[in-house]
């Protein structure tokens, strides 16, 4: 994958943001910390479109005959699998 050189503009509240998780050492550097808030809205834009089709897929199913209890029960069994 190639790299692409950009320009960009902080204002000084923003820099001194930046430069301070530099000096914690959670980042190494400016485009470290770009390329990370960058990947965390790739991951969170997509779990918004996966909710949306999830939501989507479930308006169109229509109505279910199961019951808030039977539905409550197999929550809870699913999650207790997962442990």
């Amino acid at each position: 994958m190639g790299v692409i050189r950009k320009s960009i503009t902080f204002t000084e509240q923003q820099d001194t943001f930046i430069k301070s998780l530099i000096e914690q050492g959670f980042y190494t550097n400016d485009s470290e910390y770009i390329r990370d808030v960058i990947r965390k809205d790739q991951e969170s834009r997509k779990h918004i479109v996966d909710l949306q089709e999830a939501l989507i897929d479930g308006i169109e199913s229509g109505p279910s005959d199961a019951t808030i209890s039977s539905i409550w029960d197999d929550a809870i069994k699913e999650y207790e699998g997962k442990k």
